[in-house]
């Protein structure tokens, strides 16, 4: 009886010993992961909390938690910046424009000038610069956004309202009607209205909008409401994918390159955040993740 109780003894501790050491190659597999994702500026992890001890559960939590916190003011930091380098260029760019178009309208209204070689190139000058100068002053009306106004907003009405505006598109909405959300309405729905006219003008039939609860920041114990917004248009290039929110980036012919980086704004504006989703679903070939902050009874 004692060489049996001291064999079991001895494979117990074998086997305690085992786990231990599994348990620590583990432990030390998240922390390589979680550094790999910071230096990669990757703050979107989420690693699994099974199988912790309730110390290491809650610490694992904490730094999940971390992480999309970084994220949201990564982003947040970004329009800002955005924001104070378009309204340095937007002012240097009128400053520029203005005498020019001033001076060939001058230059136009002199008789040794009307009708010579001289008349088309001034006048192109002048469309030009004048074509320039309302596009900078329209942006600057779009971008100078009032402060939002937050209230109580119920979500499922303002979808369908949505759906009802574009009923040529085939629309799949999986949202439940009880969820309210904290937002600026109109803000909330420009935002909305500018991600399906860039879906129609890339060719989609087909939108779909449903809540995400596995998204980064999508659930709902940190108070944020995500929505997955796809559409089965042409899908974005990957090049295009990181200069997408960027000011006057555009790949349109005539386009402004103003919508989504003005939707950004709002939606930061509001507590919330617009960015491209990484994985497709429901035969999508683009989509948004819209994030919101939620309001719980």
């Amino acid at each position: 009886m004692t060489w049996l109780f001291i064999i079991i003894i001895g494979v117990l501790l074998v086997v305690g010993c085992w786990a231990f050491v599994r348990h620590q190659r583990s432990l030390k597999l998240r922390a390589h992961l979680m550094q790999e994702a910071i230096r990669n500026h990757d703050f979107t992890f989420r690693l699994p909390t099974d199988g912790l001890l309730p110390g290491e559960r809650a610490m694992q939590q904490t730094m999940n938690q971390l992480g999309e916190t970084i994220r949201r003011q990564m982003n947040q930091n970004e329009v800002e910046s955005w924001e104070r380098l378009t309204r340095v260029l937007t002012h240097e760019i009128m400053n520029a424009t203005a005498p020019i178009a001033s001076i060939s309208q001058s230059m136009l209204a002199r008789n040794d000038v009307r009708g010579t070689p001289l008349e088309e190139g001034i006048q192109a000058i002048c469309d030009t610069s004048r074509f320039l100068n309302e596009f900078v002053a329209n942006y600057r009306k779009m971008s100078e956004l009032e402060r939002p106004v937050l209230a109580n907003v119920a979500l499922r009405p303002l979808l369908d309202d949505i759906c009802r505006t574009y009923p040529g598109l085939d629309w799949e909405v999986d949202v439940p009607h009880d969820i309210t959300i904290r937002a600026d309405a109109g803000m909330l729905r420009q935002v909305l209205m500018n991600i399906v006219k860039n879906a129609l003008e890339a060719g989609a039939r087909k939108i779909v909008v449903e809540k995400v609860d596995d998204a980064p920041g999508g659930s709902s114990h940190d108070g944020q409401l995500t929505l997955y917004i796809g559409n089965d248009g042409h899908p974005i290039p990957a090049a295009n994918r990181p200069s997408l929110f960027v000011p006057f980036f555009t790949t349109k012919r005539g386009g402004s390159g103003i919508g989504l980086s003005l939707s950004r704004r709002m939606m930061v504006q509001q507590g919330g955040m617009l960015e491209l989703a990484e994985a497709q679903c429901h035969g999508c070939h683009a989509a948004f993740l819209l994030t919101l902050p939620s309001v719980h009874d």
